[in-house]
């Protein structure tokens, strides 16, 4: 269990192989019983994608667990945030060094997120297959 994050959801709609999960996510504090008197309580509702695998059947309206590795979550945040921040920063003290205004260096360390991000856009399929869920119905025995 340590390496999975899970959430349990219901199947919205099903496209061929592609199903859409609603999952409520929840801060730890919204099953609390002062949440009603407490502006900190979270509930939000989530749509995932996700592929069905091979041999399984579901319908609209089933119970599931969506199931994602923990590393899946990690490659993603860094994708997201830490390279296109590592990017940023080099690029800026580097404009700096070569040109020595800080305006120029902040405007082309900003520039160079477009084609970091457009790249990102380009290879979706590919990082769709790395950063997949999975599902397994809700009745299934937990195994830990």
């Amino acid at each position: 269990m340590a390496n999975t994050i899970e959430h349990q959801g219901i199947v919205e709609n099903i496209e061929g192989t592609r199903l859409r999960v609603r999952i409520v996510q929840t801060s730890a504090c919204a099953s609390c019983k002062a949440k009603g008197s407490c502006s900190s309580a979270d509930t939000k509702e989530k749509l995932i994608d996700v592929t069905l695998p091979g041999g399984a059947s579901c319908r609209v309206g089933d119970h599931v667990w969506v199931v994602g590795e923990l590393s899946m979550g990690v490659k993603a945040v860094l994708i997201a945030f830490v390279f296109p921040f590592l990017l940023l920063l080099v690029v800026l003290f580097g404009c700096m060094a070569l040109w020595g205004n800080e305006l120029s260096a902040a405007l082309c360390s900003l520039a160079v997120l477009v084609p970091y991000y457009f790249i990102v856009w380009l290879n979706k399929g590919r990082l769709s297959r790395t950063l997949s869920f999975s599902i397994r119905p809700v009745n299934e025995l937990n195994t830990y």
